[in-house]
């Protein structure tokens, strides 16, 4: 029998190289914390934490960086069953600056090609995608074959039974000629159930921008529960039932905002699993997200329950 996970995810996974001073442009570096990265493993990791089953279908290089993505995943109880060496491309690595409390770019070593983006349709295993409880992908997926039509056939398999979350995670510099990005977003969103983004993100799905106008267009487009993320104003969720809920974020000292967005996701996740209501997921997705917030590393920064609990019930 196939084994059921809560949650599998599909996409980005590489190396996450931190400075370990803040404030200091990458030229000034002189040390760096190593942890294990990219969107879909973030997502995974943090849904782990919360207790929950879930596995990862990515690719990394044959080298080791990919050795070392192997034993993160198991030390953070993510299955990587699903995560297979690709011989002449190198395990991706990602630096970034921190100046907080708002500014963190991103240098994405990701060339010539990354592994992840060589996820093949014919090497997926449609059974187990189809029993996850949450399967979960991201726009970053759809960027390049054979990755993309690998990712819109997993959409398809799953024939919108669960929830299959779509995560639009708009990265302008993972494609050749960002115009043509519209129409994948437009066939994925048709199989999702969940759209999550920010307002750049539902931009380049929807062609709108006001949020409300945004969570309409993604239900219009196809998902059952649309997730819009404000920033400083908080969150928009709208579910086709007519149920919605806008929460503000939880104040916190910001340290590092990469990896916010992926507790949110994770912790998105346990909420739907946990079947609790819109207005408490939301609150308790962005109590985690702060919590990530509110520390230097992304994958090791993921909170467990008990944490984001104690950050709620302080919030009120």
């Amino acid at each position: 029998m196939t084994e059921s996970f809560d949650l599998i995810t599909m996409g980005r996974l590489g190396v996450d190289l931190y400075p370990l001073q803040t404030g200091v442009p990458l030229a000034r570096v002189e040390t760096f914390g190593k942890f294990l990265g990219g969107s879909a493993a973030n997502v995974a990791v943090a849904a782990a934490r919360l207790g929950r089953t879930t596995a990862i279908v990515s690719r990394t290089g044959d080298d080791p960086f990919g050795a070392y993505l192997h034993q993160a995943l198991e030390e953070f109880g993510v299955d990587d069953r699903w995560v297979t060496p690709v011989p002449h491309h190198p395990t991706p690595v990602t630096f970034c600056e921190i100046f907080p409390p708002d500014d963190f770019p991103l240098y994405f070593y990701r060339q010539p090609k990354a592994p992840d983006l060589e996820i093949h349709t014919d090497e997926l295993d449609f059974f187990a995608l189809r029993a996850a409880k949450i399967f979960w992908i991201t726009g970053t997926g759809l960027s390049e074959e054979p990755s993309r039509s690998a990712t819109l056939a997993a959409l398809k398999s799953r024939d919108r039974a669960g929830t299959t979350v779509f995560d639009l995670d708009w990265r302008p510099m993972f494609w050749k000629d960002p115009e043509e990005a519209r129409p994948y977003y437009t066939e994925a969103l048709r199989h999702a159930t969940v759209a999550v983004g920010n307002l750049d993100e539902c931009e380049i799905a929807t062609g709108v921008r006001e949020p409300r106008a945004c969570a309409e267009a993604l239900l219009e487009a196809g998902a059952e529960l649309a997730v819009v993320k404000q920033g400083p104003k908080g969150v928009l969720a709208v579910h086709r039932d007519g149920t919605a809920a806008e929460v503000p974020p939880v104040p916190v000292e910001v340290v590092n905002g990469l990896g916010a967005g992926d507790a949110f996701g994770g912790s998105l996740c346990h909420g739907l699993l946990a079947g609790w209501e819109l207005e408490r997921t939301m609150r308790y997705a962005n109590a985690a997200g702060a919590l990530v917030a509110s520390r230097l590393a992304c994958s090791s920064a993921m909170p467990t329950a008990a944490e984001v609990e104690d950050l709620v019930t302080s919030r009120g």
